[in-house]
């Protein structure tokens, strides 16, 4: 087996693996000043999207304006359809038992204030009669 071979290094020398670093270090500071540049250039690219998103913008306000209430209208029917869309329907059986209900208590109510008006009338009638 052949031994390793021992350099010693003093204060005042320089190795050839230092100056073989050298250059690594000096690639390292090159990528980070690259992802830096990668950086900025996208910020740059954000901010002019952000700058055509606003004039965009002012220009379809003008336009807009005049659109609004149909707009308006679309969105409301839209919405309205998609609530539409998750109710819940009752099958015939369950409608036809809401439909007896609610006429059966109109019958009640009707019954019911057709009596209060006749004791009403009844009542003035011993009262002014």
């Amino acid at each position: 087996m052949a031994k390793p071979k021992i350099t010693r290094i003093k204060a005042g020398e320089s190795s050839k693996k230092e100056e073989e670093q050298a250059p690594i270090t000096r690639k390292k500071v090159v990528v980070k000043d690259k992802k830096q540049d990668k950086i900025k250039a996208k910020e740059a690219r954000k901010a002019e999207r952000q700058a055509k998103k606003a004039e965009k913008a002012a220009e379809n306000k003008k336009i807009f304006i005049l659109f609004r209430p149909f707009v308006a209208l679309f969105r409301y029917l839209r919405d309205s359809w998609h609530e539409i869309r998750q109710v819940r329907w009752p099958n015939r059986k369950a409608t036809w038992k809401m439909v007896l209900a609610v006429l059966a208590y109109t019958a009640l109510f009707v019954i019911l204030i057709s009596l209060l008006d006749l004791f009403f009338r009844w009542l003035f009638g011993l009262i002014l009669g």
